[in-house]
């Protein structure tokens, strides 16, 4: 076994790949950018090398930086995770070439299988069924449109450097081809280095499950079931399970067994998983890719059968023979992925400092999180990973539930309460999955109200802030007189509601028009309890954070209504960023006229891009950003003065 081993990643997986090493008594060195120069994986491994600032092209996916790293910390082997240089050949034989081991299959494996056309082509040789659709190398935008309509619509681009849904565009009809195309080449182009695209048919009613196997170098090769990867956004993944509701032990066998042919056909060594998209209808299956990496879902397929697979990568690397031919499941886990991102806003992206922190611990929870980490936009923006195993799949769902109502994470808006109500659609318990449910359901999902309570609760918070600091009753903004208590009149602002008055007397608190109730509240513990619900507290100068049962609100103190300038707001229509992040491309100029949803601005945030749209027909008054510059969340992009009626 190896004495020292460099992990090429940050975030959860560095730290979960840290762990096992510790376990195991292997000595651990990360490596960092700028930002991340006191995260969590750099403080749990027992060494650390900076590799360069924040860019990704700079640090994470610097061939040079990493293997440099390894070979001056004295690692004789790189575990790269996944994301980043994980799949990237010209990596794999870079570490070679330094005499490091690469923790992972041979970069002829990856190759193959990491060109989305070549690993069809290969696989369809072995006898694994195909999604039909066009997979030649090097295809043009005419041929594509060409493809497309052999193929019939709607239809699937895809990358054919790379997965996780980045650079994947589904096309309904033709007249919005070349829009995507272009897009996709972009996003792929940014994501992988190459805007290589495949078209493929759009298999309606599509189920995403996939196969984990390991093989060692000894010619043994074992398939460990099935994951069920249906529940996405964005073509990503958010919640997965083991084993799928859908397959019966004979399907499931045969899945199995192609999977393990798909990675025979390139003599794979290591642990991969083997895609596949299933018809919910028919049942019938067919090879999306395979993935020469560790997964992100992994953590289910552990809980099931008892396999650690990080340390059999490791040893698998060291020349070990597998010691089993088949795996049985037990249970069922279910995993879901906690990310920054508003689902109220579409999933776009987030960020800020986590604040206050906890995190289940009857649970399986791999994290990266810690109080006083930045979230920015440089990286990915997942964040944990909350995984639960019970006896049956509902046992299992039921605690996956109720830990994400344990957690607390203040100063990042999250995914957690969507999450919770995506565990509890009915169709999800029922195990009725398909790629679209998320997108069908959104509105069902998301919640955007802001109860009344809550807008209370900060108001009672600054009142005992206040009356805590022994305020001169003479600055209190209501007023007082002897004998009695005054009101006193706060107004409380919530992102995606109107600014709100909130009066206190004593115990008596009033939100906007509603008639008064008794509320009695206190600070404890770091926590404020009002009437018989506690929430999780946080400051951050004016912004007061509150949880509970796994949602937070960020309120406001704001300035009095009139102080807002609404007027001015209705002359004209601004046009803002939906997510912190870089203007990509400036498709406006001042002068223009526009026309409502005109295609103004693409930004791009953690790999994704979004396009920002005219909200009104006019003329553009003001453009302020200009391509490459960074942004923040609703700032100011252009300004348009709609035309007089």
């Amino acid at each position: 076994m190896f004495d020292s081993v460099l992990v090429a990643n940050r975030g959860e997986i560095a730290v979960r790949v840290v762990r096992a090493l510790r376990r195991l008594g292997i000595r651990s060195v990360a490596v960092y950018s700028d930002p991340d120069a006191d995260a969590r994986h750099v403080r749990e491994a027992d060494a650390a090398v900076r590799i360069g600032p924040a860019s990704a092209r700079e640090s994470y996916l610097s061939i040079e930086r990493i293997v440099d790293a390894a070979v001056s910390s004295g690692a004789q082997a790189v575990h790269p995770g996944y994301g980043f240089l994980a799949e990237n050949a010209e990596f794999a034989r870079a570490c070679e070439k330094a005499g490091l081991v690469f923790i992972g299959p041979s970069p002829d494996a990856i190759e193959a299988m990491g060109d989305k056309i070549r690993a069809k082509l290969t696989v369809r040789a072995a006898g694994v069924p195909v999604v039909p659709g066009r997979t030649e190398p090097g295809m043009s935008d005419d041929a594509l449109v060409d493809a497309a309509a052999e193929i019939g619509f709607p239809v699937l681009l895809k990358p054919s450097a790379g997965g996780g849904g980045k650079g994947m565009r589904l096309v309904h009809e033709e007249s919005a081809l070349r829009d995507a195309i272009e897009s996709a080449r972009r996003e792929a182009r940014g994501s992988f280095g190459d805007d290589t695209l495949l078209i493929e048919r759009f298999v309606t009613n599509p189920r995403h499950v996939e196969i984990q196997v390991l093989a060692d170098a000894h010619g043994g090769a074992v398939h460990l079931g099935e994951r069920e990867c249906s529940l996405q956004r964005r073509h990503q993944k958010i919640i997965e399970e083991a084993p799928s509701p859908l397959l019966d032990p004979e399907t499931r066998a045969a899945m199995g067994r192609a999977a393990v042919d798909a990675a025979k056909s390139v003599g794979y060594l290591g642990a991969g998983t083997v895609e596949f998209i299933v018809d919910g209808a028919s049942g019938d299956y067919f090879f999306m890719e395979m993935n020469t990496r560790l997964q992100v879902e992994h953590p289910v397929t552990e809980l099931v059968t008892g396999v650690d697979l990080v340390e059999w990568q490791l040893r698998v690397a060291c020349g070990e023979p597998l010691d089993f031919t088949e795996v049985p499941l037990a249970g069922h886990a279910v995993e879901a992925r906690i990310y920054a991102e508003d689902p109220a806003r579409g999933f776009l992206p987030t960020g800020g400092e986590v604040l206050a922190l906890h995190e289940p611990d009857d649970v399986r929870v791999d994290s990266a999180l810690q109080v006083g980490l930045r979230v920015g936009s440089d990286y990915d923006p997942m964040l944990a990973k909350v995984i639960a195993h019970g006896r049956t799949r509902e046992e299992a769902l039921r605690k996956l539930h109720a830990a994400l109502g344990r957690t607390v994470l203040l100063g990042v808006t999250t995914n957690i309460p969507f999450l919770r109500a995506l565990l509890s659609d009915v169709d999800v318990r029922a195990g009725r999955l398909d790629t679209g449910l998320v997108e069908r359901k959104l509105d069902e999902l998301v919640t955007h109200d802001v109860p009344d309570e809550v807008l209370a609760a900060a108001a009672l918070e600054r009142q005992l802030a206040l009356a805590g600091r022994g305020t001169d009753p003479w600055d209190l903004t209501g007023g007082w007189r002897i004998g009695e208590h005054a009101w006193t009149t706060w107004r409380v602002d919530v992102a995606g509601r109107d600014t709100t008055e909130v009066r206190v007397r004593g115990d008596e608190v009033a939100v906007g028009q509603a008639e008064p109730v008794r509320l009695r509240a206190v600070v404890r513990d770091g926590e404020l309890v009002v009437g018989t619900r506690r929430y999780a507290m946080a400051r951050a100068g004016r912004v007061l954070w509150l949880g509970a049962e796994g949602r937070s609100w960020a309120l406001t103190e704001t300035e009095p209504l009139a102080a807002a300038g609404a007027g001015k707001a209705g002359a004209a229509g601004p046009v803002t960023s939906p997510m912190p992040g870089t203007v990509l491309v400036v498709r406006a100029a001042v002068g223009d006229e526009v026309v409502a949803n005109q295609a103004l601005f693409v930004v791009e945030a953690m790999k994704m891009e979004h396009t920002v749209v005219a909200p009104v027909d006019g003329v553009l008054a003001e453009v302020n950003v200009q391509a490459g510059q960074q942004v923040a969340l609703d700032q100011t992009l252009a300004v348009v003065v709609p035309h007089q009626e």
